[in-house]
C-alpha cells in the first residue's frame, strides 16, 4: 500500500465542519465509515428507498488511481472499503448551489454521484451504462467479516 493511501487510513479527516454546513440544506447523511454501500444501505433503508450510483463520477484520488487502474478492481474498492469518514448526504437538486457554496466555505468538494430512486434497491452503473455487482457491500459489526 502507497505511504499516502496509509496516512489517510492512520489518520482519517471527519468532515465535522462539512456535516454542521449540510444542516438544512441535506435530507440525510451519513459517514462513509463501513463503505460508501453499507452506509448508503442505511440511509436508503430508513427512508424506504432506492439509489442508482454513477461509477464514473465516484471520486478518485491520483494515488488510488495509479495503484488500481482497473475499473472494476477501483470500484469495488471505492464501494465497499470504509475508514474514510468522508460524507455520503442527500439533497434536493434546487440546493445544488447552497450546497457547493457550503462546501466550498468548507474547502470541501462535493460530487454529484448518483440519485434516490423509488425503487428499494441500488442499481450501479459503469460510464457505458452498463449494470455493476460489486460482490462485498461493506463491513457488517459483530461478524468481523464484509457483505
Amino acid at each position: 500500500m502507497s505511504a499516502k493511501l496509509r496516512y489517510r487510513l492512520d489518520r482519517p479527516s471527519p468532515r465535522i465542519a462539512a456535516g454542521i454546513a449540510l444542516r438544512g440544506l441535506a435530507s440525510a447523511a451519513i459517514d462513509i465509515s463501513d463503505g460508501l454501500l453499507a452506509d448508503l444501505g442505511h440511509v436508503l433503508q430508513r427512508s424506504g428507498s432506492g439509489a442508482e450510483l454513477d461509477l464514473g463520477r465516484l471520486p478518485t484520488s491520483r494515488t488510488l488511481a495509479e495503484h488500481f487502474s482497473v475499473d472494476a478492481q477501483r470500484w469495488r474498492l471505492q464501494l465497499g472499503g470504509g475508514d474514510d469518514y468522508e460524507l455520503c448526504f442527500t439533497a434536493a437538486p434546487a440546493h445544488a448551489l447552497a450546497i457547493e457554496q457550503a462546501m466550498a466555505a468548507c474547502e470541501i468538494s462535493a460530487t454529484v454521484i448518483g440519485r434516490i430512486t423509488g425503487e428499494p434497491a441500488v442499481r450501479l452503473r459503469t460510464p457505458e451504462g452498463e449494470d455493476f455487482e460489486p460482490g462485498d457491500s461493506g463491513y457488517l459489526h459483530f461478524s468481523g467479516s464484509t457483505n
